[in-house]
């Protein structure tokens, strides 16, 4: 696990804006012609028991790789997503599933007005993340780097991020917010981080990174999860998606026990991986009310140094903007 893991957070880390090495109909073509990748393509029905949380696995993996040297600073996405670079001031982003900080710390770095709040289900992960992040400057990040526990997937976001009677005040159409039904567990009544005497909530934020978090939870609970991130949302803001595309490498390497669905796998350790086609991201922002700015795959190839073999990543970019009301 931790060799082929090292070799794809080298290859994440090379990669470069929209590159595209190869076609990804070239893949599809080879995997469906292929008879020993046939059941990568069967229909699958998960069970019970495979559908559960596995937010234990994710805090166990990342205690494992807590030295930081698994995952690669992610300065690519700065390329990628220009939007983090040329913000606005006080402009607020939202990093879900944020790991040991390898997404934020090159936004800090290139953006010296943005706020990121960044969240996991692990608060060991968080504190981890606190202490590369302050250990890898020597101007402070803490007053742009706050971080809070949370498992989207189940809990909803809370919501001291936006309130019900601020997203009145900018006329949205009432939307009960997913944590509304949920008990409140100390997260979803104050405001932790009060700006511009605001008490209530922060009023929203303005970006929504999902970098590699989608694929970790179960396909069943997507739609909930991009709902809870299109109603933190200010109008205008967006969701900037990276993440496993449909035919990577990855993807074929795991062996048939290893399903626990259509296009997901678990891991080893617990830990749970989905590849997304195009129409699967599509029909996911876009059935929640978002609008599509950019979706393509994003196709790599990489050279494993060890190993001496060239390696076909496949990961799909896409950027779906909340619409702006009249």
């Amino acid at each position: 696990m931790s060799s082929s893991g090292d070799a794809e957070a080298e290859a994440e880390a090379e990669a470069e804006y929209f590159s595209k090495d190869f076609e990804w109909e070239e893949v599809r073509a080879d995997v469906e012609s292929n008879p020993s990748f046939r059941y990568h393509l069967l229909p699958f029905q998960p069970s019970k028991s495979q559908t559960e949380s596995d937010v234990r696995a994710w805090k166990r993996f990342h205690v494992r790789h807590s030295s930081g040297k698994f995952f690669k600073e992610r300065r690519y996405l700065l390329k990628e997503f220009p939007e983090l670079v040329s913000s606005a001031p006080h402009t607020k982003l939202l990093e879900v599933g944020c790991g040991n900080g390898s997404t934020a710390l090159p936004i800090l770095r290139a953006n010296k007005d943005v706020i990121v709040y960044a969240c996991d289900c692990s608060d060991e992960t968080l504190e981890r993340a606190k202490e590369i992040l302050g250990a890898a400057t020597i101007v402070a990040f803490s007053h742009r780097f706050r971080t809070f526990c949370c498992d989207v997937s189940t809990d909803g976001f809370p919501n001291w991020l936006v309130c019900n009677p601020c997203r009145d005040r900018v006329l949205q159409k009432p939307s009960m917010c997913l944590s509304d039904v949920k008990h409140d567990n100390g997260m979803h009544s104050t405001n932790p981080f009060k700006l511009e005497g605001c008490e209530c909530c922060i009023g929203g934020v303005d970006f929504v990174t999902l970098i590699f978090t989608l694929s970790a939870i179960p396909l069943e609970r997507m739609p909930r999860f991009i709902k809870e991130c299109f109603d933190v949302l200010n109008p205008g803001g967006m969701v900037l998606f990276r993440d496993y595309g449909l035919y990577d490498m990855t993807m074929l390497r795991f062996e048939e026990d290893k399903r626990v669905g259509f296009r997901e796998y678990m891991r080893l350790d617990g830990t749970r991986s989905y590849f997304f086609c195009l129409d699967t991201v599509r029909d996911l922002f876009v059935g929640s009310g978002f609008t599509e700015l950019e979706l393509d795959y994003c196709c790599v190839k990489s050279v494993n140094r060890q190993k001496g073999k060239c390696m076909r990543r496949i990961w799909v970019h896409g950027k779906f903007q909340k619409p702006v009301l009249n």
